[in-house]
This record gives structure tokens, sequence and C-alpha cells, in this order.
């Protein structure tokens, strides 16, 4: 299998829509290095579900300096043996967050240093944003169970959701994003669902947006 597009493909995706397990079983598929978002081992997300406001810095900043290590180790060092790389996130999402956490100078100081470390990596050829309404997501967190994701209210989802819009607009003219609307699909346990959305994954396309199953809801 080939990918039209290229060879660094993101897979993003609010908390929930399954992003991580998607990655996986497209790596796997192609033979591609992997990189999974390492976010059980920050230890501030626990206290920041509880107290966002007292623990938003720390906990963007371990998350932005484990990112960048972490893409930093593997997009500067090209394999000669696997032509693709899958990452379940973009390092610009640290600032996404960031954004909603974050406020006065506390926002300032941390986009001076985004703005520092992300200057490095490579843009992706491709972007794939999977997308889930809210209650859907909320039923994916509360399905996975894990102890620190159990307080997340939904109107954090949605300025989640509405964050990754809000960026997506803005990188429209840079890089190609196609967002999949998989409401409903199960791609980890049903071969079909995983394959459609694997053969639109291939197919070529352009800078700009592109939508499957209409815009979503929100966009």
């Amino acid at each position: 299998m080939q990918i039209a597009n290229g060879n660094y493909i993101v897979i993003e995706g609010n908390i929930g829509t399954g992003k991580t397990s998607f990655s996986e079983l497209l790596a796997k598929d192609l033979n591609a290095r992997l990189i999974l978002e390492e976010f059980s081992d920050n230890p501030f997300l626990p206290l920041f579900y509880k107290n966002p406001e007292r623990y938003a810095f720390p906990v963007e900043l371990f998350f932005m300096t484990e990112r960048h290590k972490q893409l930093q180790e593997v997009l500067m060092n090209p394999d000669l043996f696997q032509q693709y790389t899958i990452a379940d996130y973009v390092f610009s999402k640290t600032l996404l967050f960031a954004g909603q956490n974050l406020r006065g100078e506390e926002l300032r100081l941390f986009q001076r240093l985004f703005t520092t470390l992300n200057s490095i990596f490579p843009q992706p050829d491709l972007l794939v944003y999977l997308h889930r309404s809210v209650p859907e997501l909320i039923r994916q967190i509360k399905k996975r169970n894990r102890s620190y994701e159990q307080d997340i209210a939904p109107d954090y989802l949605k300025k989640i959701q509405q964050a990754y819009f809000n960026f997506f607009r803005l990188q429209q003219n840079e890089i190609p994003i196609l967002v999949l609307d998989v409401e409903g699909m199960d791609f980890v346990h049903n071969p079909e669902d995983y394959q459609l959305l694997l053969d639109l994954i291939a197919q070529p396309y352009e800078k700009g947006l592109h939508f499957w199953k209409g815009r979503a809801e929100g966009f």
C-alpha cells in the first residue's frame, strides 16, 4: 500500500476519538515508524483535570518539552528501512491546547517558547483529523476507563474541538487536512470500517481542508 501524499502522516482528534488506536493499526499496515504521545507520563495531568487553573502551566510545559524531545529523536533521524512515519499528534497541538488553558503572561511566555521549539520540525505531508461528537467522546472516555480522564467535562471537549477547527482554518493553505467523520464507527474491531478509512487516507489531497461525510458539526 502507498500513501499518495507523502511519508509523514499525522492522525489527530479530540480526547477519546481513537487516534492512537488508529495510528497503531496504520503503522502496522505500512511498516512505519510510530510516534505515540506519552501523555500518561505527565505527572501534572490528574491534578490538572481536578484543578485546571492551578496546574495548567506545568501540565502544558511538560507536554511541550516531551513532545519536542520525542519528535526530534524520530524526525531528525530518518530510517532507511521504514518509508513512513505515523504520529498520533502534531506538535502545533501544543499551542492549541495551551491557548485554551493559559492566560496572560503565562500564555505569552509559552507562545515564545513554542515558536522557538517548533521552528526545526517539518510540516506533515497529510494531517488526518478523526471527528466524533462530544456525546460519543464522553462514551468512549467512560468505556476506556482511565481514572484521570473521568472528570473531563463536555464543555472542555467542546472547547478543544473548536480550537482544532480554528487551527485548521489557519493551516489550510499550508498542508492538506483531511477531516473524517467517524461517528459510530469501530475501526478497531470492524475491518470494513478500518479499510474504508485506509482507502480515504491513501488518496491524493491538495493543500486545504477536505471533508468526508460532510462538514463536521461546529466547523
